[in-house]
């Protein structure tokens, strides 16, 4: 199965001095020629320091920052843009009633033409939990709440009068082999994760192996990863890959001097 390569950006309202700056920014990426748009999904800003072992290094003193909610905010992209997709990278499962968030998803769907990406995690910073009144739990006990929404999602999408306009991908991110992997191979049409070459490449292993398990063909799902350089860039699209998600972050300005770097790199090898 062969698939182009593709540039995602995420473009988190956190930080923002106002919609404006960022609704700007999202069309400023659009035209500049991306594939895929992507928000986040926290009521609390996480202050990420730095990714280790693939998980977000948060100063927990940052004052508080200003922020937006995020599927509301997909909706107005659907209006304004009209080619990249868009989606949410990622929405937590737990946050929301899993049928609405089909029922949701469905509606943007529409909006967009038919540009949504789906993109669903177990969730993992306290605060958007416990400033929200949601129980934060264990990571057992959120990860079953993610399978369980990934499951009443499958379910509800097709039953849902009209239909979505297309077969909506569904995008999980993470790498925990134990859980996430497995569900990846399970329910996933795009898998994300932060993890350098040699790590991915391990744990792709483990994602094609439960795909194997359970008999679905593997090549089905896409492989996505954080950009970091051309070099490594390349390295990634040998092992498989074939979506690069940069961040433009409201701190730097919403700078997309990156992008437009993963864009090059991307137009160069077509």
């Amino acid at each position: 199965m062969t698939r182009p390569i593709r540039i995602s950006v995420q473009i988190p309202p956190g930080g923002t001095p106002n919609y404006a700056v960022w609704r700007d920014t999202v069309l400023r990426a659009e035209d500049a020629g991306v594939d895929v748009l992507l928000g986040y999904d926290h009521f609390v800003v996480p202050a990420i320091t730095g990714i280790v072992d693939g998980r977000p290094v948060v100063d927990e003193d940052h004052p508080p920052l200003p922020n937006f909610e995020s599927w509301t905010a997909l909706a107005s992209w659907a209006e304004i843009t009209s080619r990249a997709e868009i989606g949410l990278l990622v929405a937590g499962a737990g946050f929301r009633n899993p049928d609405l968030v089909a029922d949701m998803a469905r509606t943007v769907d529409h909006i967009s033409g038919g540009r949504l990406i789906l993109g669903l995690g177990a969730g993992w910073y306290q605060p958007d939990y416990t400033e929200y009144g949601y129980e934060f739990g264990t990571v057992a006990s959120r990860h079953a709440v993610f399978v369980d929404a990934l499951e009443r999602i499958e379910n509800r999408l097709p039953q849902l009068v009209p239909p979505p306009v297309r077969k909506i991908p569904i995008l999980i991110g993470g790498g925990g082999e134990r859980k996430t992997l497995p569900t990846v191979a399970r329910f996933a049409d795009i898998w994300h994760v932060h993890a350098d070459v040699e790590t991915f490449l391990r744990k792709n292993d483990i994602v094609a192996d439960h795909a194997q398990r359970i008999g679905r063909d593997d090549r089905e799902i896409e492989r996505a990863v954080a950009w970091t350089n051309p070099d490594d860039a390349e390295r990634f699209a040998e092992a498989g890959v074939t979506m690069f998600q940069v961040s433009a972050l409201a701190s730097g300005g919403y700078d997309l001097t990156e992008l437009k770097e993963a864009l090059a790199w991307r137009d160069s090898r077509s």
